[in-house]
């Protein structure tokens, strides 16, 4: 017979030494009301209980469920508490399924873009090597900001191998999106290869997308070949996770696939 391992003593919450405590507490507090945890009555609970849950001051506290309530999330009843608004909340409902190429068009629509820089020069070396580009060759760089309202939700930085990019302007971003303009020159998408990972704001993402330094970022990267499997684009979309998501619907054949998304672990050999 064999026993249960005993369960261990709770540990205070270990917390990232990049980010203030209250802006890692109010991120977690605000997940938790986005998925509806806090049960039908959407009471958060007491300050002294959320001090101890996290391990840290009520003063703390206070701080993160200010920048709940200051975001419309939640609010505080005078001898009860603090409570999730019960307008705040909603479940999001999937839009149907698309395609590259409507997908392209839906996230041009949804947003207004702002170009910060086009030019030709010489990519990184994990660009290069993507692009499949000799060393030393230039591509098109395109630095765009896209935003909803005044809010901006998503960095793309994408580069286009410059036989491709010639008519990739400044100007020509501001009317069209990338994939029009290069879908008008004739180019084909064909297969697309993506990577999704986290990332940190470092303080030039942090000014654009209004966030702290330091903070956890989505970042999506896709490389995007023609139908003879020649790379035509290379960008990565950054945005933070208070303001973005990523949705996928597959088909359930495409379970455990490529088309449905591979998880790959990196982990240091001597860590085996």
């Amino acid at each position: 017979m064999t026993l249960p391992t005993p369960k261990p003593e709770a540990e205070p919450a270990q917390f990232s030494r990049g980010t203030s405590l209250h802006r890692q507490l109010f991120l977690v507090l605000r997940e938790e009301i986005s998925r509806g945890l806090f049960g039908k009555t959407g009471a958060l609970p007491k300050e002294e209980a959320l001090g101890e849950r996290f391990g840290v001051s009520r003063v703390t506290v206070r701080r993160a469920l200010a920048d709940l309530a200051a975001q419309g999330l939640v609010e505080s009843r005078h001898g009860r508490g603090t409570f999730v608004r019960g307008d705040r909340v909603s479940v999001a409902r999937p839009k149907p399924t698309l395609g590259l190429i409507d997908s392209l068009r839906q996230a041009a629509s949804d947003t207004q873009v702002q170009v910060l820089l086009v030019e030709q020069s010489e990519p990184p070396a994990d660009v290069t090597a993507m692009l499949q580009l000799a060393p030393g060759v230039r591509a098109v760089h395109a630095l765009r900001l896209r935003s909803v309202g005044d809010t901006p939700v998503m960095l793309s930085d994408a580069w286009v191998p410059v036989p491709l990019g010639k008519k990739v302007t400044a100007a020509a971003l501001r009317k069209q999106a990338l994939y029009e303009i290069l879908l008008a020159q004739g180019v084909k998408f064909g297969r697309v290869i993506q990577e999704i990972t986290a990332d940190i704001s470092d303080p030039d993402r942090a000014r654009l997308l209004h966030t702290e330094v330091g903070v956890p970022l989505l970042k999506v990267v896709r490389v995007i070949h023609d139908p003879e499997g020649h790379p035509v684009q290379y960008i990565t979309v950054t945005m933070t996770p208070e303001r973005s998501r990523i949705l996928m619907d597959f088909a359930g054949d495409a379970v455990n696939t490529l088309s449905a998304g591979y998880f790959m672990h990196e982990i240091p050999v001597e860590s085996r």
